[in-house]
């Protein structure tokens, strides 16, 4: 077992009071709502009244009601003399006397004196909901080392729905002491009038779409927002074999302030390869496409070992070392020191790649295969790996083509120990093809939201259903989620409302400054029928918000990402019949028709270190702040999209930003900072640099690690047999490659709308502008060619209806 779940020890947090029932919260007034704040009135078993022992984890400790004081006579020192893992921390009891009442959507100004001879101490808040009880909330602050009494200061997040009481003290989580004093807690006023929408009724509800005037020269399929503000627009041969065979790869840098766009030399087909920003800002590209399937079925497509780096200061591709194995359509996962980890993926053989691969942040170079943990799985094609708070691994469940893994279909994977351990309770596991998951804001919640979905190998309705988990808890399972809302499907004869169960497939989930998620784009089936509907997620309130939806078909290779000024970008869409829409279109989200945005006027310091506090100045009154990683999307995944939010500490218009000390919640890199008012009105992204983990080492702190699903009871298994790689079917892509061009996927299941028949068939793929299909070779597998003049679809096929297959 990690040493991260191992508990020894649990005492106070939720065990003191089981079933206890508190009383309804009272207003809060402006005045200090702790009770016994300097630990003078005394308690039972040897604590402060109103004060309890609270922590986890393998460690020696003492807690000590001291005379060493800030203020009056006693002041409370915690000590680890030993530390494996967990923390200890004095806390206000859980109890209705002692837990101060709160109210939903208000903050609170938190205030210590403290002494620490330990860098390893933090802020630590606890809420009380009234379904499920006390439970961890966050952490809000690190608190620099002091051996002279010093004030720390911070305001809470906005109170979650459900929330009437929390509790809160200082977490010491490494060999030290933390004593402290003289807490404060005041709720803080109401100052930002209501929102006054600027726009007509309809943009303040439900924001707006736009078509760019000027097209998307490439057929890009991978999107990456810069450090620099542009973005990176990754084609290669853009799913078209007449670019591949004429060796024409492309990108393009698209910059959002002039309009414009530059395409890129790329020396590799980079089409469906992976990717991810390394912590200086370069974009790592792994793998991509080595061939085409050959029409006959003896390959599908190949990845190659290739790797390249691109530079967003030179706008040019570097080669780096090659992979171990090939792997088209690789999954991408930075880690908290700036490793990159990846898994599945397609060989060169076009087989299923079993084989693990590190790019090492501190070589600058991709690992040999035997300095690398390996469980020969095969995690399918992109594969959503997020990176959890201690480190493990997250597999969501979606995925790319077909069926999901083998069991539940989600999974935790602890590279440490080597094992995967299964998660239940996702829906439909086998439709979840091309659904799109989410770490929800803020990462320190480490809830994950997956979205719609279907299924390239039979072809279903592309479903509504989403599901979310709370990695927090011990022995966490996916619950069901709210359906997504339902649009308009072109189904070949125009628009028409979506009816029973149909959602969408190809979905593109987005963070947004206000802490919603929109979700956008999609399709009904395999590269075909798109559906028009967009909505905002809101994770407070679990609930979907329809709004405007895209103009645009965004289907099969579509992608939606956040532009640092706000808004969202959309590109892409390339349906079975092999054409392309070169249609790039932006969104306006509400909040941005609800006034006058905030202004960050001055960052302090663009290197932030974990731990760190930073200062900004604001030019008026905001009520969080939060750092959002720019996206680097393909194929509605992008596990590495995560939104950290930053407590504040606000002295007029300076704004202390706390920073957490945990690079697994925030991993190296670079990010967009949004300030963001009551209202959820965000201001334009400042850009900021948060190193990697010799941020903590030089100091000699530790992350901050908490307790989280570390009960799991899900099947559990270790490495496999050593093996070369998995079989896969030439057909995994969902297209029969005995019609048409290479550019056309004629599906190898229609929709089970569509009869058995050659007549129903053919005026299905007429329907969706498929146009002449050539019959390559001498087979027919889907009845679509029965007079056997080698054009599938012609007038002598669909006469009578034709034979049934």
């Amino acid at each position: 077992m990690s040493k991260y779940r191992r508990r020894t020890a649990l005492i106070g947090v939720g065990a003191l009071t089981a079933g206890l029932l508190l009383a309804t919260p009272q207003s809060a007034e402006a005045a200090n709502l702790i009770k016994n704040p300097g630990f003078e009135t005394a308690g039972t078993d040897g604590m402060p009244y109103c004060w309890e022992k609270s922590g986890w984890g393998d460690n020696d400790f003492s807690f000590e009601t001291t005379s060493d004081a800030h203020s009056g006579a006693k002041a409370m020192k915690v000590t680890l003399t030993r530390r494996v893992d967990g923390d200890r921390k004095a806390m206000l009891t859980e109890s209705a006397d002692c837990a101060p009442a709160v109210t939903v959507g208000k903050q609170y100004d938190l205030g210590v004196w403290y002494k620490t001879t330990t860098p390893d101490a933090n802020v630590t808040l606890f809420r009380h909901d009234a379904t499920a009880g006390w439970q961890y909330w966050t952490d809000v602050k690190t608190l620099d080392m002091a051996s002279a009494w010093t004030q720390a200061t911070v305001r809470t997040p906005e109170i979650p729905p459900g929330t009437d009481r929390i509790t809160w003290g200082v977490s010491v989580y490494g060999t030290g002491s933390a004593t402290t004093d003289d807490y404060t807690m005041d709720q803080v006023p109401d100052v930002t009038p209501p929102a006054q929408c600027t726009g007509t009724n309809d943009q303040c509800a439900n924001g707006s779409w736009s078509v760019l005037p000027t097209q998307n020269p490439v057929r890009s399929m991978h999107s990456v927002v810069l450090s620099n503000g542009k973005v990176l627009l990754i084609a290669g041969s853009g799913n078209s074999q007449d670019a591949f065979n004429a060796g024409t790869f492309t990108s393009a840098v698209y910059d959002p302030a002039a309009g414009t766009y530059k395409v890129i030399p790329t020396p590799k087909d980079m089409f469906c390869a992976g990717h991810v920003q390394l912590q200086d800002g370069r974009v790592l590209v792994l793998s991509g496409n080595k061939s085409y399937p050959d029409p006959n079925g003896t390959h599908g497509y190949e990845g190659f070992k290739d790797s390249y780096l691109f530079d967003p200061k030179t706008e040019t591709y570097t080669r780096t070392n090659d992979l171990n194995d090939g792997h088209w359509y690789p999954s991408a996962t930075e880690l908290g020191n700036g490793d990159v980890i990846t898994f599945g993926g397609l060989r060169e053989d076009s087989t299923g790649s079993v084989t693990a691969e590190r790019w090492s942040d501190k070589d600058q170079q991709w690992l040999p295969t035997w300095k690398v943990n390996q469980t020969w799985s095969f995690w399918g094609l992109y594969p959503a790996m997020i990176l959890m708070q201690d480190g493990r691994l997250f597999y969501s469940g979606s995925h790319v083509f077909g069926n999901n893994i083998p069991g539940t279909g989600s999974a935790v994977y602890d590279y440490g120990a080597n094992t995967i351990t299964q998660i239940p309770g996702l829906q439909n596991k086998d439709q979840r093809d091309q659904s799109s998951s989410v770490l929800l804001p803020p990462a320190q919640d480490q809830r994950v939201l997956t979205v719609g979905g279907g299924n390239i190998d039979s072809n279903p309705d592309a479903n509504r259903l989403t599901d979310v988990i709370d990695l927090k808890q011990p022995n966490p399972s996916y619950v069901a989620g709210p359906p997504i809302p339902q649009g308009t499907v072109d189904l070949g004869n125009g628009k028409v409302p979506e009816t029973g169960g149909q959602g969408k497939m190809y979905v593109s989930t987005v963070l947004l400054p206000d802490g919603k998620v929109l979700e956008t784009g999609g399709a009904l089936h395999n590269r075909a029928n798109p559906v028009y509907e967009s909505s905002l997620y809101d994770p407070a309130a679990n609930t979907f918000q329809q709004v405007a939806a895209d103009p645009e078909a965004r289907g099969y290779h579509s992608s939606a990402f956040l532009l640092p000024d706000g808004r969202v970008m959309a590109t892409g869409d390339n349906p079975g019949n092999g054409s392309w829409n070169h249609n790039v279109s932006i969104y306006t989200p509400p909040y941005l028709y609800k006034g006058t945005r905030p202004t960050i006027t001055s960052v302090i310091s663009q290197e932030w270190k974990y731990g760190d506090t930073q200062r900004i100045t604001v030019d008026r009154p905001i009520a969080k702040a939060e750092l959002i990683r720019p996206a680097a999307v393909t194929h509605s995944s992008d596990p590495n999209q995560r939104f950290v939010d930053l407590p504040l500490s606000v002295d007029g218009n300076n704004v202390d930003l706390n920073v957490t000390n945990n690079p697994n919640l925030a991993p190296p890199g670079w990010y967009m900072l949004f300030a963001v008012d009551a209202n959820g009105v965000p201001s334009v992204a400042q850009w900021v640099h948060l190193t990697g983990p010799a941020a903590l080492t030089a100091a000699t702190a530790s992350p901050h690690i908490h307790a989280f699903a570390d009960g799991l009871t899900g099947k559990v298994s270790g490495p496999a047999k050593k093996r070369t790689s998995q079989q896969v079917s030439p057909t995994l892509s969902g297209c029969d490659r005995h019609y048409g061009s290479i550019n056309v996927c004629v599906p190898t299941a229609f929709p089970a709308q569509v009869k058995k028949t050659t007549a129903a068939r053919c005026s299905w793929l007429q329907r969706n502008d498929y146009g002449r299909l050539k019959v390559n070779g001498a087979d027919d597998p889907l009845g679509l060619d029965p007079d056997r003049n080698g054009i599938a679809c012609d007038k002598g096929d669909v006469k009578g209806g034709g034979s049934r297959r």
